[in-house]
């Protein structure tokens, strides 16, 4: 579940990126054309997405270590995200590698 939540997390912040004006974009996949276009529907896209990862974070823990990890989370890949970005380092080959390697380990040590 901290895998889902995280992986809702990156999808949240980076639709809600794709919003700024400030933003340096590239345009190498369909969706981010779409966000691009569409600026109001993704900004509501991307809070409906926050909110159900911080939703996912107080069912699979206590209210106070939920909301601990949400914000903690949405910091460390909001940084990411912010810095990978503009280089062009954040493609979805990357991503998928990392989401699965990173499942594997949350199923391995649950």
């Amino acid at each position: 579940m901290i895998t889902i939540a995280s992986l809702i997390v990156f999808l949240a912040f980076y639709t809600l990126y794709y919003t700024s004006k400030r933003a340096v974009l590239s345009y190498d996949l369909g969706f981010e054309k779409w966000m691009k276009k569409n600026p109001k529907q993704t900004k509501i896209t991307g809070l409906a997405l926050l909110v159900t990862a911080y939703v996912i974070w107080l069912f699979t823990q206590s209210f106070g270590c939920g909301t601990l990890m949400f914000f903690i989370q949405l910091m460390t890949i909001g940084s990411l995200i912010i810095i990978l970005a503009p280089l062009k380092k954040v493609n979805s080959k990357a991503i998928l590698a990392i989401v699965i390697i990173i499942a594997l380990l949350e199923l391995y040590y649950n």
